[in-house]
């Protein structure tokens, strides 16, 4: 599959490489060219769980891997929103996680999954100690973008901004030379969920991605409509949603192979 996107990518490259020249260098036009289509990557089918599986991935997982894993499948969350999730944008009153500048650099709302509310408050008072020992020592700031570091000189060491999953160390942080502590590396819940698919014996290839795409079909199997689903993924075109009805094998029309009358 990557071989294919890469030779796609290559050719849109060289088409364009093409027009550019003719037009712009040798000022002469090409209108044939106009007419070819853009080679396009093959479209694949999402890897995804059905419930039992999901269940023994995350039965395989324990910690701070097991409440991130349990989040992406809970919410639907890509794994670098969830890492990037700050204290003030989960709502426990209201159930909801607010994500923002997701793909896109796009804002949207999920659920917060009721059965993970205890265990997320309770992450939370621990991680709460850990910053107020960090700003007993000096530190407990952390990463804003420059616009509202600028905007809220003194919020990055507020409570509220802090990250939801906190790394166990701090770091030097490469754009400011400051001693901060940044989220969980998505690496380690990578290596944490790729070892929990093993000890659970799937043949799936499952990633953390795999519990967003089971979010979405699960949803659909329980009969949410798809613009609801669209809105929870962030998607901008439902037709990017539609893929998940050709895991369903359903096409929207619930059809029944004739093996099976």
């Amino acid at each position: 599959m990557l071989a294919s996107a890469a030779t796609s990518f290559a050719c849109c490259q060289a088409k364009s490489a093409l027009l550019f020249l003719y037009k712009e260098v040798l000022a002469l036009e090409l209108p044939w060219l106009d007419n070819v289509e853009q080679a396009k990557a093959p479209k694949r089918l999402p890897v995804v769980l059905n419930r039992d599986e999901v269940q023994a991935v995350l039965s395989r997982l324990s910690g701070t891997h097991w409440l991130i894993a349990s989040l992406l499948y809970g919410s639907g969350m890509r794994i670098m929103e969830c890492l990037r999730l700050r204290v003030k944008d989960v709502d426990f009153k209201r159930r909801e996680i607010l994500i923002r500048d997701g793909k896109g650099f796009k804002d949207r709302v999920t659920m917060l999954p009721g059965s993970l509310a205890v265990s997320l408050e309770a992450h939370l008072v621990k991680v709460r100690g850990l910053h107020e020992t960090d700003l007993q020592q000096g530190y407990g700031a952390v990463y804003l973008p420059d616009a509202l570091e600028r905007k809220y000189p003194n919020a990055a060491r507020e409570w509220g901004w802090q990250y939801v999953f906190p790394s166990a160390k701090l770091s030097v942080d490469p754009r400011s030379n400051e001693i901060r502590r940044h989220h969980v590396q998505d690496q380690s819940v990578q290596r944490a969920v790729k070892q929990a698919v093993r000890d659970a014996e799937l043949t799936k290839p499952a990633t953390p991605h795999t519990f967003r795409h089971s979010f979405a079909t699960h949803l659909l199997e329980g009969g949410y409509d798809i613009r609801t689903v669209q809105e929870l993924l962030g998607h901008s075109d439902v037709s990017t949603t539609m893929i998940y009805t050709h895991v369903l094998n359903k096409g929207g029309k619930g059809v029944i192979s004739p093996l099976d009358w």
